[in-house]
């Protein structure tokens, strides 16, 4: 099942993305549900902060209960994926640590601002 979710830029959109994962429930199980939400918050704050355009996609595709595909897609200009530079002590910047951590497989498109990462239990 893939669900596509069109979320307006601004500081409401990770609470929104949550908001809409929610509805995966009983579809996914606890362990990946929670995975899930953490990592698309972290990714559309991201987006929120980084990007641009006026909008951000989140494609998911689940394909088990413990098995999920999310993309998380703005108008930015791309990035380079850079290991995190800052003290363990300081805040910030642990977004794309967490996605390497917590997913089965990660990336980014190449020259775009179009973040994947699967869930895989």
């Amino acid at each position: 099942m893939i669900r596509t979710l069109d979320i307006p830029r601004g500081r409401e959109a990770p609470g929104r993305a949550r908001r809409a994962i929610e509805q995966l429930q009983g579809q996914l199980d606890d362990t990946t549900l929670q995975d899930l939400r953490l990592l698309i918050s972290e990714l559309v704050t991201n987006s929120v902060r980084h990007g641009e355009g006026e909008g951000i996609r989140v494609v998911l595709d689940v394909r088990g209960a413990r098995h999920v595909r999310c993309e998380v897609v703005d108008g930015g200009s791309g990035f380079t994926p850079r290991a995190r530079t800052k003290p363990p002590t300081e805040p910030g910047g642990w977004g794309l640590t967490m996605v390497e951590r917590l997913s089965a497989a990660w990336g980014v498109r190449e020259g775009s601002t179009h973040v994947w990462f699967e869930l895989r239990r």
